[in-house]
């Protein structure tokens, strides 16, 4: 069972840091970029890896919070609150955005489109993914579960629903 698949590729990079969720999120976006400078903008994954592990407390929680409320901002179809409070929190903020940026800035240790290249090696596996149509792809025999009102985030109700089900499925629960 996969949910959440981020490949790391380019363009999903840029499409998270550069242009795209910007233009759906255009007043989420200003206060992301806010803690960065404009001249230090062409690579804000590597701004803000600078600001997340410097030495300057006040700057890495400012930081830490306006790149965890991005993640709660587009991580979910609909805002949620308690998702925004809790990523905004200082020490889950500080966690959160620092392992975050660390996958972001290696690029999750993947070369471009690796995980779809190697899809093939999944073949006789048995599977259940959701939210991953690249992967379905890559891996036609596969369950897919596309979930209509749901985002990236595991609680959400659909997202959920659907893990439950194919965890049910796979233990040999009727349902």
């Amino acid at each position: 069972m996969l949910r959440g698949i981020f490949l790391f590729r380019q363009k999903e990079l840029d499409w998270l840091y550069a242009f795209g969720a910007s233009e759906v999120y255009p007043d989420k976006w200003g206060e992301f970029l806010a803690p960065i400078p404009a001249a230090e903008r062409a690579d804000i994954v590597a701004a803000y890896q600078r600001r997340l592990t410097g030495d300057d407390a006040v700057a890495k929680l400012a930081a830490a919070k306006a790149w965890s409320r991005w993640e709660a901002e587009t991580v979910t179809l609909l805002p949620d609150p308690h998702v925004i409070e809790e990523h905004t929190s200082d020490d889950f903020a500080i966690a959160i955005a620092r392992i975050e940026n660390h996958y972001m800035v290696n690029r999750g240790w993947l070369e471009e489109g690796q995980l779809l290249a190697n899809a093939h090696r999944l073949k006789d596996i048995p599977g259940v993914i959701v939210q991953a149509w690249d992967l379905k792809q890559a891996w036609p025999e596969v369950e897919l579960n596309i979930v209509p009102d749901g985002g990236h985030l595991f609680t959400e109700p659909g997202v959920l629903d659907g893990l439950i089900r194919a965890a049910d499925r796979f233990a040999g629960k009727p349902g």
